[in-house]
């Protein structure tokens, strides 16, 4: 395996632990289907969240939560909409991004609630 996917591998088993400490109920881990993949699918109170997890390995070229793009953003809007319409969902809804900075000297987790919001 390569080493930047043992990296992401890596940093979504800790927003994994991250999430469940925080008291998230946890529906899918890398869910896919047709087009779509959304990292984390999961429950905090009443809300359905779903979650971009993106890990560096340090944070010297950007922080991690930078790469998730415009175009990444609507990317997991329509896999959202998708998820929720096919497993006919009556949550309310939001974004997050976990932002993992992990290396031999560090791990930093930086969860940024309501990253982003679906133009309506």
């Amino acid at each position: 395996m390569a080493k930047h996917n043992q990296l992401g591998e890596d940093g979504e088993h800790l927003a994994l632990i991250y999430l469940k400490q925080k008291g998230y109920e946890i529906f899918e881990t890398n869910w896919r289907e047709q087009k779509f993949e959304i990292d984390i699918i999961a429950a905090d109170k009443n809300e359905i969240v779903f979650i971009e997890v993106k890990t560096r390995s340090t944070d010297f070229f950007g922080a991690p939560e930078e790469a998730v793009t415009i175009k990444k953003q609507q990317h997991l809007i329509e896999g959202a909409d998708y998820y929720i319409n096919k497993n006919e969902i009556d949550l309310e809804c939001r974004f997050d991004v976990i932002a993992i900075v992990l290396n031999e000297n560090k791990q930093d987790i930086n969860h940024i609630i309501n990253a982003f919001y679906p133009e309506v």
